[in-house]
């Protein structure tokens, strides 16, 4: 059983929302929360939104109030303007068939809200309330909350063929909050798993993502178990078919990748970095003469495979480029040297170095405990060095080169792509000597270098 909050009273709302629900029942009106705040009180969590459910129609609503939006008008859902914020009121409501296992086709407005929660998707968020007349759970999510259990109100077959999309929000759901899927849901899910190919991938990228970001990552293993990464992301399926059998490894790559997701903050791009590091062994396994597994080169091939698989989710640029630099060098590694750092400093940048230390921290974690000791503290000291280096404000980068472009122009040098090759070897000379960052000193060695290939 889950401790939970067992009773919550009229504090619990904002005053605004406690406002609109006395406004609406003075007009002679039915009005709750409903869904998920409600679940969140019980929780003693901070609600995200505030929905409120009533019998009054959405143009019965618009007299009632002065500033409203049409926010989802023909469905019933006006926006109510209160001082600064913005609340969504929901006429009670059924819903028509689902045409396309997302949307209804149609909805009709009720009277009854035992109805308007049937439609609702889980137990646990469908659960009504006001301080007048306290909880409405026709459903039971109470006791749901406190077994831990995610369960469809009503059928879940009817559910999920309503919307496919339910079955991907159990599993976040689940992972969330560390509950369990009911048995009658969990095998409905399996049988209904194929129907998300329907779904638009933006959606099912939203949900995968509160997934993975959630406190327990490791439930797309349930993902996994019920037929969903199949369908949405068929690589982690690849991933769990794959052994390591590797002296550096003791598990498959796909636990071996939920273990390094456990490993890392919950945090979006570390998480999908963690998700898709190995992405590419797969493709890289090649077995030698005694049957030891190795993947080489699997970080290029996993940057190509996440590129493809993100954008394939309609992930935004900015996401895609920065995992795809963390897969390709999330298997960097290299002696503990100050000019190794500086260099891997520039090709992540400052941003993305913290990130690539956790990553590496976590995959070591999760490995087997052979060279473990040799490896963690070979991390620990690229990260001290990596303080020092930003400590001491060296330079790592052409942004913080001592010269310019207009420098090497200045030495009689036409502009175009040499420019940029001059700049680039000047970098990696100071890489290796820092304090050769000067104007001076860069400009002789530049000149000197020119002097030679003009000889030649």
């Amino acid at each position: 059983m889950n401790v939970i909050q067992r009773e919550i009273t009229a504090e619990y709302l904002p005053a605004n929302v406690r406002k609109i629900i006395s406004v609406l029942r003075k007009a002679g009106h039915e009005a709750y929360v409903v869904g998920g705040c409600v679940r969140d009180m019980f929780l003693e969590r901070e609600p995200g939104d505030w929905d409120i459910t009533t019998s009054a129609r959405p143009e019965e609503v618009k007299k009632i109030f002065r500033r409203t939006i049409d926010t989802g008008i023909q469905h019933g859902t006006v926006t109510v303007l209160l001082d600064s914020g913005a609340y969504e009121v929901t006429t009670y409501r059924s819903d028509g068939d689902y045409e396309d296992q997302r949307h209804p086709s149609s909805v009709e407005f009720v009277t009854n809200l035992k109805e308007d929660l049937l439609r609702r998707d889980f137990t646990i968020n469908a659960m009504a309330y006001n301080p007048d007349e306290g909880l409405q759970d026709p459903y039971h999510g109470l006791d749901d909350l406190e077994k831990g259990l995610i369960r469809c109100v009503g059928d879940p077959d009817a559910r999920f063929s309503e919307d496919a999309l339910r079955m991907m929000r159990a599993v976040r759901f689940s992972a969330q909050l560390d509950f369990d899927i009911e048995e009658n849901t969990a095998e409905a899910i399996k049988k209904h798993a194929p129907d998300l190919s329907r779904i638009s991938v933006e959606r099912v990228c939203a949900e995968l993502v509160k997934l993975i970001v959630s406190d327990h990552p490791e439930y797309m293993l349930k993902a996994y178990d019920y037929g969903i990464t199949k369908v949405v992301l068929p690589e982690f399926d690849a991933l769990m078919e794959t052994q390591q059998k590797n002296r550096h490894h003791i598990f498959n790559v796909g636990m071996h990748t939920v273990k390094v997701m456990t490993g890392v903050r919950p945090e979006r791009i570390i998480r999908l970095s963690a998700l898709l590091h190995d992405i590419g062994k797969p493709d890289a396994r090649l077995p030698d003469e005694n049957g030891e597994d190795h993947f080489k080169g699997h970080a290029l091939i996993g940057e190509v495979k996440a590129n493809r698989i993100m954008r394939r989710l309609r992930m935004d640029n900015d996401t895609i480029r920065r995992v795809c630099l963390l897969v390709r060098h999330h298997d960097d590694r290299f002696p503990a040297e100050k000019k190794n750092v500086r260099r891997m400093l520039g090709r992540l940048g400052p941003e993305l170095f913290p990130y690539y230390i956790e990553l590496r921290r976590a995959d070591t974690a999760a490995q087997s405990d052979y060279l473990r000791k040799e490896k963690t503290e070979n991390i620990d000291r690229i990260e001290e060095l990596y303080f020092e280096i930003i400590d001491e404000e060296q330079c790592y980068s052409l942004d913080s080169l001592a010269i310019t472009g207009r420098d090497i122009i200045k030495l009689g040098v036409r502009p175009g792509p040499i420019i940029g090759g001059l700049l680039r070897k000047a970098l990696d000379l100071v890489i290796e000597v820092p304090e050769a960052n000067t104007k001076e000193t860069l400009l002789k060695f530049l000149q000197q270098d020119l002097h030679f290939k003009r000889k030649k």
